[in-house]
């Protein structure tokens, strides 16, 4: 068994599409899907709101 590890830039509430069509676009097996919390601004680091900024994708591929 192999893992691919893919880094995907997202905006949650454009890139739905660009996400549905890359994930349906992968050859293998999608084991995970990890957000990346980016605290960018003064209410994001004190917690009251979160940015996810890219995704990893991991794939298994046969």
């Amino acid at each position: 068994m192999k893992y691919k590890v893919h880094h995907f830039n997202i905006e949650m509430r454009k890139d739905r599409g660009k996400l549905e069509e890359f994930l349906n676009n992968l050859k293998g097996e999608v084991v995970s899907i990890i957000p990346n919390v980016a605290n960018t601004s003064l209410p994001q680091i004190y917690g009251i709101t979160r940015k996810v900024d890219f995704l990893l994708i991991v794939e298994k591929i046969n």
